[in-house]
């Protein structure tokens, strides 16, 4: 008798979820990301959202003025098999040193800071604090700023120092709302993020 052995086909999650995600027709208004062997779906935020978002962008285009650096939004960063989407991120003038060879965002090796305003929700509160945290920093970017509205009131909270192999910042400075938050390093070394940002206290 002929012993028939079926033949196991070993799938590569990473590699699975990667093509599922090239291939998405995601809709309008939402976006796709990788994280932690999930694509997480998430819908654009509100106007309160965007308007953080805006005087982000704004103030950090007026600090980083003829130093090689802009900050850019909505863009894909990528990291291995992973795709994040920041609300606000910091790269060179030139996106194309930092381009991914298939084109479909930038690598978050070239980053020097992501930005992100956490919207209303614990599920979204959680990829911003924790799921991100870990994202941004095993992908070693230098700076990670959260703007929280819903962190007692409100805070800013400044990461820095990836611990790649750990997946976590060495060192966080949390800043209510009302008060001043400070960048500590790289190209936006003393952005400020303050009331004319973010607002005072919340709540």
């Amino acid at each position: 008798m002929t012993a028939l052995v079926a033949e196991e086909t070993v799938v590569d999650l990473d590699q699975a979820l990667w093509q599922v995600w090239k291939e998405m027709d995601v809709p309008e208004g939402f976006r796709a990301e990788i994280i932690e062997e999930a694509i997480e779906m998430s819908p654009t935020g509100g106007t309160r959202h965007l308007t953080i978002n805006r005087r982000v962008l704004l103030a950090l285009h007026d600090q980083l003025r003829a130093t090689g650096w802009a900050p850019a939004n909505d863009g894909n960063v990528i990291h291995g098999l992973r795709v994040m989407i920041p609300d606000v991120f910091v790269a060179p003038d030139d996106l194309e040193e930092i381009e991914h060879p298939e084109g479909l965002g930038v690598l978050a090796s070239g980053l020097a800071m992501v930005v992100e305003t956490v919207s209303p929700g614990s599920r979204n509160r959680r990829r911003d604090v924790v799921l991100k945290h870990r994202a941004y920093a095993t992908a070693g970017i230098p700076v990670y700023v959260i703007i929280d509205d819903f962190d007692d009131g409100g805070a800013v909270t400044v990461l820095t120092g990836p611990d790649i192999e750990r997946g976590a910042y060495a060192r966080s400075v949390r800043t209510p709302y009302g008060e001043e938050a400070f960048v500590p390093e790289g190209p936006a070394k003393g952005f400020v993020i303050g009331p004319e940002i973010t607002g005072g206290r919340r709540g």
